[in-house]
This record gives structure tokens, sequence and C-alpha cells, in this order.
């Protein structure tokens, strides 16, 4: 299991992941779950994966070496962000196809899913897309500028509360470290390090990205004060008032 974000709006994208594969009681193991495709000044693009971790490694070999041979389509000349999701799309099928008959055969889950974000120059904005196990995705909107992949309930409702389209970026990237940390505080499939990287809208390089590990100060800095503030507001809001509902009225109460 895994956890990956993508969040997006007028002002840029944020995308994170933990890097968390295998949580048993004596054996842990972590690889890598956010790439940057990008080609500066061109376009950006970022990856995230869940899932099957050796479908999704045969997925990115096959899209490493599609760019390295230069002969085809790949991802550094493919002229939209649509057309980039449609083309990682049918590599997540070819992958799958080509090992389903044997996993298959021994039970084993073959799934993956991909978070793709970025912005090819000469578009007008950036875009952020789920890309599914079939290969179809969706794309992030305004009335939702986020998508998740792997264990994504312990991260949303900070996300649902707090993300709008007009979130300030810098408030962006801090809620989604916040969300992987509130994962990995109730899951321990989720763990360091964590990948974050953040881009301003209509720019073409990445220049804000950190890899936090276990221990990291900031990160455990960031975890206690969060903590502290859930509790303070836990703390200030007013007891059950028991005695003023005590009869039901059979009307249900509609809350915004």
């Amino acid at each position: 299991m895994t956890y990956c974000l993508g969040l997006i709006n007028r002002f840029g994208m944020v995308m994170g992941a933990d890097s968390r594969t295998n949580a048993g009681v004596d054996y842990t193991s972590a690889y890598r779950k956010l790439f940057d495709y990008s080609l500066p000044g061109d376009r950006i693009l970022i990856l995230c994966t869940s899932g099957n971790l050796a479908i999704t490694q045969a997925v990115l070999h096959q899209i490493d070496r599609d760019i390295q041979r230069d002969d085809g389509e790949h991802l550094h000349n493919i002229a939209t962000m649509h057309e980039v999701a449609t083309y990682i799309g049918g590599k997540v099928r070819e992958m799958q196809e080509k090992d389903r008959p044997w996993l298959e055969k021994d039970g084993i889950d073959f799934q993956c899913n991909f978070l793709l974000g970025g912005q090819i120059k000469g578009e007008p904005h950036q875009e952020l897309y789920l890309i599914y196990p079939q290969g179809n995705f969706i794309q992030a909107t305004k009335e939702t500028p986020f998508l998740q992949i792997g264990e994504t309930k312990y991260g949303k409702p900070l996300l649902d509360r707090t993300i709008t389209y007009d979130t300030p970026l810098e408030a962006m990237a801090k809620c989604a470290l916040l969300s992987i940390d509130s994962t990995m505080k109730s899951n321990i499939s989720v763990g360091p390090p964590i990948n974050l990287t953040m881009v301003e809208a209509n720019h073409f390089s990445v220049r804000h990205t950190l890899q936090l590990r276990l221990g990291d100060p900031y990160l455990a800095k960031m975890r206690s004060l969060w903590e502290s503030y859930v509790r303070q507001a836990f703390e200030s809001m007013p007891n059950v008032e028991w005695e003023a509902n005590q009869i039901d009225s059979g009307e249900d109460v509609l809350i915004d």
C-alpha cells in the first residue's frame, strides 16, 4: 500500500507521495513513488504510482525506454497533457495484459494507478489526471482540485475541508504534507521517505522539491504542532446538548 496525492489550482500544482510498499511485523520496504519526467523550458510532467510494484516499474521502464530511443511517441514529444495520459494508460494496459495470465493463476492483484500532473508549453494551464488500472482516466476540476491514489481515506478529510481552487500554493503544499502525515499516523502501510514537489503555474522548471526521511526534524515539528492544534480545537468545541435534543421530532436535520 502507499499514498499519493496531487493538488492543482490557479496558482500551481503540488504532488506528494510516501515510499512504503510493505509493512509486516518484521519486514518493511520502501521504493520511490514520485517521478519527474519534466523537460525544462518545455513541459512539466510529474508521475506518482500505487498498486502492484512490478507492473508500475515495468510501465516506468517502458516510458524511460521510449524517451531514450526517441524513435516514436514518448513523454517529451507528445503535444498535450490529455494525450500524455492516454499514452500512459496504454502502457498500463500493455504491461497488465503481458503478465495477467501468470498473476491471475496465483491470485496476485496486478492492478495499479497513476497520478499525472503537469503542463506543456502552449497549453493554457496545468492539468492533473488519475489513470486507472484499465488505462482510462479522470481529470481534476475547479470543483474537485485534488486527486488521490493508494490509501486515500485518512488524508481526505483534511483536503475536503481546506483545499479550494483559490488556496495559496504554499498552503497547498503544507496541506499535502499534513494529509500524508495524517495517513502515516493511522496506517502503518504508509511511511517515509516522503517526496513532495511544488510547481508554479506557467513555470516550466521544477524549483521546489524535497524528501523527508524518517525522523526528519521538520516532519516531527509539523506532526507535533498539528496534533496540538487538533486537540485545542477539540477541547474548544461545546459539549453535546443532551437535554435540548431528547425529543425526536422525526424530521431529518440537514447540516452544511
